[in-house]
């Protein structure tokens, strides 16, 4: 069994959201790693994921939530790396990237409330933000999350996936079905395409804060390899 997790925050919120998990992880005995991505990059964020998987003794369960399944992907192919786990996240193919994966959405689907480009970077909107991002959390809970957003660097959304790792190691994904920030068909159909043991759970885009059993659940899974 697989005893080394390494967590990677998506866009606009930064690691402090894997504390439920990393709590639950660690009380079953694994040692669990949070990367803080700086955003600004997929390049980046893929170099800092990585620095974080070479200091790893035995191999890793390698999560990433939104946009840090774009990370997971590309970083995924180091070789401590012997599974991935996808929560509510893009999965991108090769030559993909989240801006290609989000050019078209479905009719009806929500549109994130995404300001306009500040200085190169995004935020979403403070007001829109628990209704969009983490209706499932407590009104405060919410509010903090909104007022300590990350600014996410346009680059990033920009980022192309060279070799997605999810073509040569077994995946997991959990689809959180209440979704407003990427449609829960969009998930289910990216997580086909992986070939993903999907599972999914009543929940915002904030599943990974607002459901922490269901996210460790899943992870203990790709863990033990089934």
């Amino acid at each position: 069994m697989i005893r080394n997790v390494v967590l990677v925050h998506g866009g606009f919120v930064d690691g402090s959201g894997w504390l439920g998990v990393h709590r639950l992880l660690t009380a079953d005995g694994f040692t669990v790693k949070t990367v803080q991505n700086p955003t600004l990059s997929l390049e980046g964020d893929v170099a800092a994921t990585r620095f974080i998987l070479d200091g790893l003794d035995g191999p890793a369960v390698l999560v990433g939530h939104s946009y840090g399944g774009a990370v997971i992907s590309e970083a995924g192919t180091h070789d401590a790396v012997a599974a991935l786990v996808y929560i509510a996240a893009f999965a991108p193919d090769k030559g993909e990237s989240v801006n290609t994966l989000i050019a078209d959405p479905p009719p009806g689907a929500p549109v994130p409330p995404i300001l306009p480009p500040r200085d190169g970077f995004l935020f979403l909107d403070r007001d829109k933000f628990h209704a969009s991002f983490a209706a499932d959390l407590p009104d405060d809970e919410a509010a903090f999350l909104a007022d300590a957003q990350v600014p996410w660097g346009v680059g990033a959304l920009a980022g192309t996936v060279t070799e997605p790792a999810w073509r040569h190691k077994p995946s997991w994904y959990l689809v959180a079905t209440a979704d407003h920030m990427i449609p829960p068909p969009a998930q289910r159909a990216m997580a086909t395409r992986a070939g993903a043991v999907t599972a999914e759970a009543i929940g915002s885009h904030a599943i990974y804060v607002s459901q922490p059993g269901a996210v460790a659940d899943l992870i203990r899974q790709a863990a033990r390899g089934r």
